[in-house]
């Protein structure tokens, strides 16, 4: 306390405390507030969401989901199956002209696609290249569905002479001649290449699929934010942007886009017409999802046929009763929202450039574009420009940053 004391005129007072100083005092209110002020802009960082809209967004997880298996293909799962795969997917010995691969158009470093609105093989194709991520968790293939299983997706391009225009014997060369596929190959399906080219190009395609279903997508702000809200966990649910959150209520909500795009992977897997326009070129048309079932009852590797592993036929029931009907014509499948943000353009045609295009070809759908006889999906949603910002910001939150792919194990180390 004698510190605190000093004469003054004879009298003893105490020293002003530094803690009364106006100065002082005004530095603690401003603390103060800002302290409030920070509170209160955490505390605002969360919507309310109803447990109706919280059991809407826990719909869409928990990612990543279980690994999968193909019971149609007895490579899938199996480690040198997978190692065998991603070497014949960057193999160009297999395509016609021995200098293209799979993944001369479906490109890591793009999202597993190449970023054009048309692919380009032998020649400039009427659709664009989809992306892999995910891809093993589909039951039809490609934008028309004309594959039933992912390896028979993959003899598709292998085949068309518009895309790498190889075939059975350059796939059976390759596996017989090439010491290094051979060894890959025996240590693959346990035995060495045989002499059936044909058979050897279905082993390249269930080694290319075993591959394939390997690329799930990494996790994403969305996933973090949808963990902790199912887990009554505020705090950190509170860290996912507000601009996101409202974008998801609308998804989930008033725009209804769950009705196509649901699950953790953020598709049905099925097929729809969103009023894209069905004209490749003057007299042309591409007939979507029509067509496609048309070549998948003609295939001679759909899994009705003599190449599907699974003994049970288990994996049949699908396509023996899947049916074709005219409302099918213009129909395309709907694509995962994984990575969508950095996978553009966009619809099977490559026809819109950026998600917000995207989002704005669903504000403004006109309902006579659409197929007469289809199921009518859509409708035009008339969104706000906050809105539309809103729904970009939150498909924005499905992208993640993907680290550079490292090099494929050795064939036979």
């Amino acid at each position: 306390m004698g510190d605190q004391l000093r004469r003054a005129g004879g009298r003893r007072e105490r020293a002003p405390d530094a803690r009364h100083h106006p100065q002082v005092i005004r530095l603690v209110l401003l603390v103060a507030l800002l302290a409030a002020g920070t509170v209160g802009v955490r505390a605002q960082q969360l919507l309310d969401w109803s447990p109706e809209e919280i059991s809407a967004v826990g719909q869409h997880g928990p990612w990543p989901p279980p690994p999968v298996q193909d019971p149609s293909n007895r490579v899938s799962g199996i480690a040198a199956g997978v190692v065998l795969g991603e070497h014949l997917f960057n193999e160009p010995r297999l395509s016609g002209d021995g200098r293209m691969s799979c993944a001369t158009c479906h490109q890591a470093g793009r999202e597993w696609s190449d970023g054009l609105a048309k692919a380009r093989g032998a020649v400039e194709l009427d659709r664009r290249t989809p992306s892999l991520w995910n891809i093993g968790y589909l039951h039809w293939f490609g934008w028309d569905g004309a594959g039933d299983s992912l390896w028979a997706q993959s003899i598709r391009p292998l085949l068309d002479p518009r895309e790498m225009n190889g075939g059975p014997t350059r796939a059976g060369e390759l596996l017989r001649n090439d010491a290094a596929f051979a060894c890959g190959y025996e240590k693959a399906f346990g035995s060495k290449p045989g002499t059936d080219d044909e058979r050897l190009l279905v082993d390249t395609a269930k080694a290319l699929a075993a591959f394939q279903a390997t690329l799930v997508s990494p996790r994403t702000p969305f996933d973090e934010f949808r963990d902790a809200l199912v887990d009554g966990d505020r705090d950190r649910a509170s860290r996912y942007p507000l601009a996101a959150q409202r974008g998801l209520k609308l998804f989930i909500g008033d725009a209804n886009c769950n009705l196509c795009h649901l699950g953790p992977r953020f598709t049905s897997g099925e097929f729809g017409d969103i009023g894209i326009p069905f004209f490749v070129r003057p007299g042309v048309v591409d007939p979507g999802r029509l067509g496609g079932l048309q070549r998948l009852s003609a295939s001679p590797f759909n899994l009705l046929g003599k190449y599907n592993d699974d003994v049970t036929a288990s994996n049949t029931r699908r396509v023996r009763h899947v049916q074709r009907q005219h409302s099918n014509f213009g129909e395309f499948r709907v694509p995962g929202l994984r990575q969508a943000g950095r996978s553009g353009p966009y619809m099977h045609n490559g026809s819109l450039a950026r998600i917000e295009d995207v989002v704005r070809h669903y504000s403004e759908v006109s309902p006579d574009r659409l197929h007469s006889d289809g199921t009518p999906l859509v409708r035009p949603l008339g969104l706000t420009p906050q809105q539309s910002a809103d729904l970009v910001a939150f498909l924005r939150s499905l992208d993640a940053e993907t680290p550079p792919r490292p090099a494929p194990a050795p064939l036979c180390p």
